[in-house]
């Protein structure tokens, strides 16, 4: 009898911890939220200030809205953000329409047509 109630108890913890893990995952799933790049304006050349005053979460969602033939979006690292260039290795997005996960600390962000980023297009967006 005595090994039949501890295999019931080790199944009970195998089913808590399990129970906890999802329990889990849901709340980090639910805890991320999604941002409109620029709001009603979309991701244009005075999106710049648009994440000041916002507190941003690693795992959280930016979209960036636009018109495709006149904009993209470019993530760099600091070296490509202050210089407006494309280093290698950098991810170009260009649908228009595009969802972005932010990663833990600075997250950097440009355009790259029309020489937009000299001209301000160009944001970094700070997630804890």
């Amino acid at each position: 009898m005595a090994g039949g109630r501890g295999g019931a108890r080790r199944g009970a913890v195998v089913v808590a911890a399990a129970a906890l893990a999802v329990a889990c995952c849901c709340m980090g799933v639910a805890s991320a939220a999604t941002y409109y790049v620029g709001d009603v304006g979309g991701w244009s050349l005075s999106s710049g200030s648009w994440p000041n005053g916002k507190q941003f979460r690693a795992g959280d969602v930016l979209v960036f809205r636009y018109n495709p033939l006149m904009h993209n979006v470019v993530a760099v690292g600091e070296d490509g953000y202050n210089g407006c260039t494309t280093p290698p290795g950098s991810r170009t997005y260009e649908s228009g329409n595009d969802a972005v996960t932010l990663a833990r600390g600075a997250n950097r962000f440009m355009c790259t047509r029309f020489y937009h980023c000299n001209f301000g297009m160009k944001m970094v967006v700070n997630a804890a």
